[in-house]
């Protein structure tokens, strides 16, 4: 062993112990605080040691805490498992700590003129007496304050991330923590973890909870009650419920906290009511802010159906397009925008919305109105927009977010300015969103929203589209006789099909090409070899499609042998194998060219859940890639740290493709996806291939989801509310 490394007993660990001061980094890599650097000891004895440690640079001094281990390739090194952080002793490392960058406003230059004027009492004079610093040529009282800072907080930083990360936070967590509480962070971990939760991105109620629970907090404690209890019910919305009933909550509460139902829990959904966090309707509980909208949402429902006139009863006026030629119940639905300020129109695939929606537009423009088009997703938008010939946009960039604020920029005070705004995918809008678009329309503007209410519902809480429809509060026109894709499609033939409960069938004609094919196969490594041999050969080469930007794989779920993330596995390296810069992310990583979506609504970003796009770069020096999404010009910039909101998408679920179309779909059906298999997903699935749809397959799994048609429940209470709190239009009572 080295001379100056001595034997260390810590806790009866029996770990080394090696001090030092570091010469050099190695390697750091800041999202995970892997870290390898040289360290010489006190007897001049240089080694290398490598763990996590981040916050490091040349010239700090250390405590390291580990054991020796000979690697294959680069010999003896020291794996650390823990550390302290001690200030450099010598001169020399004075300087080069100082010099490292660590500390704002002192170079290598400035450092060394530091060190040459106060000499072996530096650090002492940094600690006690920063003042003197002015006694130094350039340096003024600005500079010698943002010295006396940057070095304080360097020394509290490393302090208090020794600290968090012993409570199990990684290095990324640590420096977010430092970020946002500064030199306070650890005193606010001590407080009150379970705030965290709340107010630090990346940190849920299970990872304040774990980290309360290493500080000692007791699993009875009022303040744990409470936070899980919360959570358990914010949590109720992942599942598309708006409330929840109260039993079953505190069923949840009580698993999740590892504890009985007792009075503490009731004690703490009390006091969840009389703070707010909670609100509590009958047998139903609700996270407020859903309570809230599912509330104020039939306010604003009715002042916009509640005016005499508006400028959208023009379209009356104007003369039918000759040249379209509409059904009795297509042209009920235009007229409809003429008789009611809100009306929906809805139906399955092929049934003529575009149509209608074309002549609608068509009306509007000839009668001078403004018109707004929207969707929830980027893919609906452009689509939409193709149709109509007018730009529209997602909802959420129609509505303008702004970052400082928090909140949209077009709201009830700031409200939409246009005379008709149609929205269509109506299916997808949950009910946070469907109250914010609801409050930036203005009164007077005629609102049509189109949608096909068997589709799955929202990804978000709620059921709005066949919330309204079933309330009678709204002129509901219906779109029942098929058009599109002609009588030799079996496409949209086949999705009516399943919608009535029936089994898709091939069709027998045995010329041609077809859009709709079944191979049943009861294997799934069979299905494997299936979809990659569709995708890369027998698609591209009999309909001329492109594997990358015209296919799409679709499944039921995540997880399982033809889960996405399986898929995407296999996908991968067969349609990108970039050998460029690489991003890693937890169990797969990122390359230039890879089909991506985002994950979660990123309003500093401006891209949400469900864009799809397409990485554009990857700089693993910066550590940054870039991402071109449908409907945003310019590319959009990720650190790598922030990667992990982008997931891979050449395969996807059925819910995350809602909204969208593409050109081939292929659809993995197994009975091993039977929690999943339902009517409306299978449906859902068929209606987002616009070209070819190749289902693959066991019979038995694709009849359980035609015969499965009652769906999970959704617990809300928005339907009753219109009810009670929403008068109906006088053309209510008619469905076309």
């Amino acid at each position: 062993m080295d001379k100056g490394i001595q034997r260390f007993s810590k806790d009866n660990t029996g770990l080394d112990k090696l001090t030092g001061e570091i010469v050099s980094v190695v390697f750091n890599n800041p999202d995970n605080g892997f870290t390898v650097v040289k360290i010489v000891d006190a007897a001049g004895a240089e080694t290398t040691a490598r763990g996590v440690f981040p916050l490091v640079a040349a010239g700090q001094m250390v405590e390291l805490y580990g054991t020796w281990e000979n690697h294959n390739e680069y010999g003896m090194q020291f794996a650390v498992q823990e550390f302290k952080y001690v200030l450099p002793t010598t001169k020399e490392g004075v300087e080069r700590f100082l010099g490292s960058g660590l500390i704002p406003g002192i170079g290598p230059k400035l450092a060394k003129s530091i060190v040459d004027y106060f000499g072996d009492r530096t650090v002492e004079i940094l600690n006690t007496k920063p003042g003197r610093l002015r006694e130094i040529e350039k340096i003024g009282p600005k500079k010698a304050e943002q010295i006396k800072k940057g070095w304080q907080s360097q020394i509290i930083n490393q302090e208090q991330f020794i600290f968090l990360h012993g409570l199990g936070m990684s290095p990324a967590l640590c420096k977010k923590l430092l970020a946002k509480y500064g030199d306070k962070a650890a005193q606010e971990v001590r407080s009150n973890p379970y705030r965290l939760a709340d107010e630090v991105a990346g940190i849920g109620f299970l990872k304040a909870d774990k980290i309360a629970l290493e500080m000692g907090v007791a699993k009875d404690s009022p303040a744990r009650m409470l936070a899980g209890l919360v959570y358990a019910v914010n949590s109720v919305t992942a599942a598309g419920h708006s409330c929840y009933p109260v039993e079953l909550l505190l069923n949840e509460a009580a698993a999740l906290l590892g504890i009985d139902i007792n009075e503490n829990l009731h004690n703490a959904l009390n006091l969840a009511v009389k703070t707010r966090a909670v609100a509590v309707d009958g047998n139903m509980a609700y996270p407020m802010k859903l309570y809230n909208a599912e509330h104020e949402l039939p306010k604003h429902l009715n002042r916009i159906l509640n005016v005499k006139k508006y400028p959208a009863m023009a379209i009356s006026r104007i003369q039918p397009d000759t040249n379209v030629k509409l059904t009795p119940t297509q042209f009920a639905a235009v007229d409809m925008v003429a008789k009611s300020p809100f009306s929906i129109i809805t139906g399955g695939p092929g049934v003529g919305k575009t149509t209608v929606l074309g002549e609608l537009v068509r009306r509007a423009r000839s009668a001078k109105l403004d018109i707004m088009l929207a969707a929830p997703t980027g893919r609906a938008a452009k689509r939409l927009g193709e149709a109509t010939g007018i730009t529209a946009k997602t909802i959420h960039r129609l509505l303008m977010f702004d970052p400082v604020a928090g909140g949209f920029i077009h709201d009830a005070v700031n409200p939409l300015e246009c005379d008709l705004l149609i929205v269509d995918e109506v299916s997808m809008l949950d009910l946070p969103l469907a109250l914010a678009l609801l409050q930036a329309i203005k009164t007077g503007t005629a609102v049509v929203f189109v949608g096909d209410v068997d589709q799955l519902p929202s990804v978000g809480p709620g059921t709005v589209l066949a919330s309204l429809i079933n309330s009678g509060i709204v002129p509901v026109s219906r779109l029942t006789e098929v058009f599109r894709q002609g009588s030799g499609s079996m496409i949209i033939h086949n999705a009516h099909r399943v919608n009535r409960g029936l089994m898709p069938e091939m069709c027998h004609d045995s010329t041609g090409l077809k859009d709709f094919y079944w191979i049943e196969s009861d294997s799934p490594e069979r299905v494997l070899k299936l979809i990659e041999k569709l995708v890369i050969e027998r698609i591209p080469e009999r309909f001329g499609m492109s594997p990358m930007h015209d296919i799409q794989i679709l499944t039921p779920t995540n997880r399982g042998v033809l889960g996405t993330a399986a898929l995407n596995d296999m996908m991968q390296p067969l349609l990108n194998s970039n050998q460029g810069g690489e991003c890693p992310q937890n169990g797969y990583v990122l390359r230039r060219g890879d089909k991506v979506m985002q994950s979660i609504n990123n309003y500093d970003k401006g891209v949400f859940n469900g864009d799809l796009g397409m990485v554009s770069s990857v700089d693993t020096e910066r550590r940054i890639l870039e991402v071109r999404f449908d409907g945003i010009v310019n590319p959009v910039r990720y650190e790598f740290n922030e990667a992990g909101e982008l997931s891979l998408a050449y395969a996807i679920t059925v819910h995350k493709s809602q909204g969208a179309e593409f050109p081939a779909v292929i659809l993995p059906l197994m009975s091993q996806h039977y929690l999943m298999l339902q009517r409306n997903l299978l449906y859902t699935a068929m209606t987002r291939a616009r070209k070819l749809l190749i289902l693959l397959g066991e019979r038995k799994a694709v009849r359980m989801a035609v015969e499965n048609y009652r769906m999970e429940p959704r617990y809300g209470k928005l339907e009753t509310v219109l009810k009670q709190e929403c008068v109906k239009h006088e053309d209510t009572g008619k469905t076309h």
